[in-house]
C-alpha cells in the first residue's frame, strides 16, 4: 500500500502529493472484505490507525481531481469518516506572480520543491545572521564602540525583543492566513534590519587604533588628546519572526537542515571577515592577534541583508496553495492534553481561531494546559543557556586559551556546528526511530537534560590566566592582590607610559606586558617570518638563560593549557545534549495541544522562551562576565570595554549559571511528564503514532467497525 503524505495541518501550504489507497488482491481462497459504506453511499472504507482509509478498489493515483468518496452537494470541506477531509480549491488564484503579473516562466517554480528552496534560503540567511554573525562579532563591536558585556548582550537580545512584540499576532493570524505573504514580508524586513545593523559603521567616525609605531617605546610616548567616544550602535533587527513561526510546518527536516547550516556559515564566514581590518583600504601595522584590532564585522550584515531582500521577492509571489495540491488532508491522531472540564474540545471547531475575538479563549486554553506551560518553562531555561553561551562562547574561548577574536569565533564554530547540528538531527531521529508518543518524548528530553547537567560540572576546571605584569602579578613575579592594578615599577618608572596606550606584548620570559613602554623596551624591529613587531632591550623582561636577551613580541602570549582537550570535549557534550532535546521538546509541544492551536501554541511558547530565556540570557551572562574583568579600558577617565578577564571567575560564573538553569529545566520536564494526561485509547483508532507534521504510519489491522463479506 502506498503511503499518503500529509500536506499541512490547517489551510496553509498544501503540496502536490498523490493518494493511493489501493490494496493488493487477497490470496486465493481468502474472502475479501469491504467495510460498510457510511450514510448509504458506495463503500469508501474505514479509517486505519492514522485516520486514512482502505478501499476494496484502487483509487486514481495520478491526480486528485475526483473525490475518493462522492460527497453530497454542499459537503465540500467536510470530513469523510474520521480521517479524510476534502478541501476544495475552486475559485482560488494558484498562479505564481505579483498581482496581475504572472508570466509563464515563473510557473516552473510554482511547485513544492520551489517553495522548499526559497524557504531554506531564507532560513539559512536567518540562522547565519542571528545565530552566526551577531555572536561572532560581539567582541569586535565591544572594542569598536567601547561597550561592556551586558550592553553587547542587550544587542544580542534585540532579535528576541522584536520577536516578543510580533509573535502573538503573527502566529495567530499567520497560521490561518496567506503564509507566503507573511513569510515574504518577514524576510524583507529581516533584510532591511540587517542593513540597518551595519549602519553605525558608516555613521560614526573612523576607528583609530594606535599602531605599534604610534604606541612607541620607553621614553617615546607623547600625550594623547582625549578622543570623543564613538556612539553606541542601535539594533534594528525586526522582522525575522514570521520565518520561524510559520515556516516550521513545511518540510521541517530539510528546513531545519538549512537553519543549522546558517549559523555554521555565520561563524566560519564571520571569522574570516574579522581578519580584515574594519577600515578597509587603510594600512595599519597591527595584526589580528592584537587586542586593539577590530575586524570588518559589518560586511556579513550587508551581504545577508542584500540576499534577504532578493529572496523575499519570489516568496511574496507564491499563492496561498500550490496548483495540483491534494484536496484530501490526512487528519492527525490527537495526543492533546485532556482537560478535566473538556474545554479542549472547543479548539476542534472549524471556525475557532479565525477572528480576534477567539484570541483570549485560545490563550486561556493554553494556560489551562499544564504540560504545555511546563514545557514552555523548560524551553526557557534551555534558551537562557543557549543564548548566553552562543553569544559569549567565543569570548570564553578567547580568554581561556589566549586566542584572537577571529580564531575564537572560528574555533567556536567548529565546536558548535557538529555538536548542535548532530544533536538536532539525532533528537529527531530518535523520535521517529522509536515512534515515541508525547509522554515518551518528554522523558527523552528529561534524559538529555540530566546528561548535560552532569557534563556541565566540567566548568569546575579552567585554564590559568597568562601571567601579566601589573595585572595578575607584580613585576618581580610576586602575586598581585585581586582587583589591584600596579602598572608602574622601577624598571619603567622613567618611561612616562600612558594608560590609554594598551598594546600588549609577550616577553621572552613568557610574561605579558601592558605595552612595549610598560615592558621598558627601547628598540623595535620587525620579525621577517610573521611580520610582527619585536622589541629589544626591555628592562622589565628577565633575560633568558639560553639567549641572554630581554625581548618582547607584539601580541598576547600563547596559552599551553593542559586542560584544553578535556574542557573542549565536555563543552561539546553539553552542547550536544542541549540541542538533542530541542526537536523532541518542540514535537512534544505540538502534540500536547489541539491541532488547530499548534501554530498559535508555538508562537506563545516562543514568547515565553524569549521573554524568560532569550532576552535575559545574554544580558545576565554579560553582566556576570563583566564581574570577572581584571583590566578595563580607560578612555580619559571613563570605563570602556574589558581587556583582560579572570579565567577562574569566568568559569565559576558559567558553572553556577549552568547548574541553576539545568536543575530548573530538569524539574520542569519532570512536572510536565507527571501532569500530562493523554487522550483515552478509544478516542483514536488504532495505535500508530502521528508525527508532528501530520504523517502517520499505516499499519494493517482489523477494523473496529463491522465488516461485510464481499463474495
Amino acid at each position: 500500500m502506498a503511503m499518503p503524505q500529509n500536506s499541512t495541518g490547517e489551510n496553509g501550504f498544501c503540496f502536490a502529493q498523490t493518494l493511493d489507497f489501493s490494496r493488493p488482491s487477497p490470496p486465493p481462497g481468502e474472502a475479501r472484505r469491504t467495510f460498510a459504506a457510511p450514510s448509504g453511499r458506495e463503500p469508501c472504507g474505514t479509517p486505519l490507525s492514522n485516520g486514512t482509509a482502505s478501499s476494496s478498489a484502487p483509487s486514481p493515483a495520478d491526480s486528485c481531481a475526483e473525490p475518493l468518496c462522492s460527497a453530497a452537494p454542499g459537503e465540500e470541506g467536510t470530513q469523510f469518516g474520521q480521517g479524510i477531509k476534502y478541501v476544495s480549491a475552486e475559485g482560488e488564484e494558484l498562479a505564481c506572480g505579483w498581482g496581475g503579473f504572472t508570466p509563464g516562466c515563473l510557473q516552473l517554480f510554482n511547485t513544492s520543491k520551489g517553495v522548499l528552496f526559497f524557504l531554506c534560503m531564507a532560513s539559512f540567511l536567518q540562522g547565519m545572521t542571528v545565530n552566526g554573525f551577531i555572536n561572532t562579532v560581539i567582541t569586535s563591536i565591544e572594542r569598536r564602540f567601547d561597550l561592556r558585556s551586558y550592553q553587547s548582550g542587550l544587542i544580542a537580545s534585540s532579535y528576541d525583543i522584536a520577536a516578543c512584540i510580533c509573535l502573538t499576532f503573527v502566529s495567530y493570524f499567520g497560521g490561518n492566513g496567506h503564509k507566503p505573504r507573511w513569510l515574504g514580508w518577514g524576510v524583507l524586513v529581516m533584510g532591511l534590519g540587517s542593513l540597518l545593523f551595519a549602519l553605525p559603521h558608516f555613521t560614526t567616525g573612523r576607528y583609530e587604533a594606535r599602531s605599534a609605531a604610534e604606541v612607541g617605546i620607553c621614553g617615546g610616548n607623547q600625550s594623547l588628546p582625549c578622543a570623543q567616544a564613538a556612539s553606541s550602535p542601535s539594533s534594528y533587527r525586526f522582522g525575522l519572526t514570521p520565518l520561524c513561526t510559520l515556516g516550521l510546518f513545511s518540510f521541517s527536516a530539510v528546513f531545519y537542515t538549512a537553519a543549522i547550516l546558517g549559523p555554521a556559515a555565520g561563524y566560519l564566514v564571520g571569522g574570516m571577515f574579522l581578519n580584515i581590518y574594519t577600515e578597509i583600504g587603510r594600512e595599519i601595522d597591527i595584526a589580528p592577534e592584537n587586542t586593539l584590532w577590530v575586524g570588518a564585522w559589518w560586511i556579513g550584515f550587508l551581504g545577508a541583508g542584500a540576499a534577504s531582500l532578493l529572496i523575499s521577492i519570489p516568496i511574496l509571489g507564491y499563492p496561498q496553495r500550490l496548483p495540483g495540491s491534494q484536496r484530501y488532508i490526512v487528519m492527525r491522531v490527537s495526543e492533546a492534553h485532556q482537560l478535566k472540564d473538556g474545554s479542549h474540545k472547543k479548539a476542534s471547531d472549524p471556525d475557532f481561531g479565525k477572528t480576534v475575538k477567539d484570541l483570549p479563549r485560545s490563550v486561556l486554553l493554553l494556560l489551562k494546559n499544564p504540560t504545555f506551560i511546563f514545557l514552555c518553562l523548560a524551553g526557557a531555561t534551555e534558551a537562557t543557556l543557549i543564548a548566553g553561551m552562543s553569544t559569549f562562547g567565543p569570548k570564553f574561548l578567547e580568554s581561556q586559551f589566549s586566542l584572537s577574536a577571529s580564531e575564537a569565533a572560528t574555533f567556536f564554530g567548529y565546536l558548535v556546528v557538529p555538536a548542535g547540528g548532530g544533536g538536532t538531527f539525532l533528537g529527531g531521529f530518535l523520535v521517529n526511530k522509536f515512534k515515541l508518543r508525547c509522554s515518551g518524548i518528554i522523558k527523552l528530553c528529561l534524559l538529555c537534560t540530566v546528561s548535560s547537567l552532569l557534563a556541565i560540572f566540567i566548568f569546575f576546571i579552567h585554564c590559568p590566566n597568562m601571567p601579566m605584569a601589573g595585572v595578575t602579578q607584580m613585576y618581580e613575579g610576586s602575586v598581585l592582590p585581586g582587583g589591584h592594578l600596579n602598572l608602574t615599577a622601577a624598571c619603567n618608572a622613567e618611561c612616562g607610559c600612558l594608560r590609554e596606550t594598551y598594546s600588549p606584548v609577550c616577553g621572552s620570559d613568557d610574561v605579558m606586558y601592558y605595552s612595549p613602554c610598560h615592558a621598558g623596551c627601547k628598540e623595535v624591529s620587525e620579525n621577517l617570518r610573521n611580520g610582527k613587531k619585536v622589541y629589544h632591550e626591555c628592562s622589565c623582561v628577565e633575560k633568558t638563560l639560553l639567549s641572554g636577551l630581554s625581548d618582547a613580541e607584539a601580541g598576547k602570549c600563547t596559552s599551553s593549557c593542559a586542560k584544553k582537550p578535556l574542557l573542549l570535549f565536555f563543552m561539546f557534550v553539553v552542547i550536544l545534549f542541549t540541542f538533542l532535546s530541542s526537536i523532541p521538546a518542540l514535537t512534544a509541544t505540538l502534540r500536547c495541544v489541539s491541532d488547530r492551536q499548534r501554530s498559535f501554541a508555538l508562537g506563545i511558547q516562543w514568547i515565553v522562551v524569549r521573554t524568560l530565556g532569550g532576552i535575559p540570557g545574554p544580558i545576565a551572562f554579560g553582566s556576570r562576565i563583566d564581574k570577572s574583568c581584571l583590566l578595563w579600558q580607560d578612555q580619559c577617565g571613563e570605563q570602556g570595554s574589558c581587556y583582560v578577564y579572570q579565567n577562574s571567575a569566568m568559569s565559576r560564573y558559567t558553572l553556577v549559571a549552568g547548574l541553576v538553569y539545568k536543575v530548573l529545566g530538569t524539574t520542569f520536564f519532570i512536572v510536565a511528564c507527571l501532569l500530562y494526561k493523554p487522550p483515552p485509547a478509544e478516542s483514536a483508532p488504532g495505535s500508530s503514532d502521528a508525527s508532528d507534521n501530520g504523517n502517520c504510519d499505516l499499519q494493517e489491522h482489523k477494523p473496529a467497525l463491522p465488516a461485510e463479506e464481499d463474495i
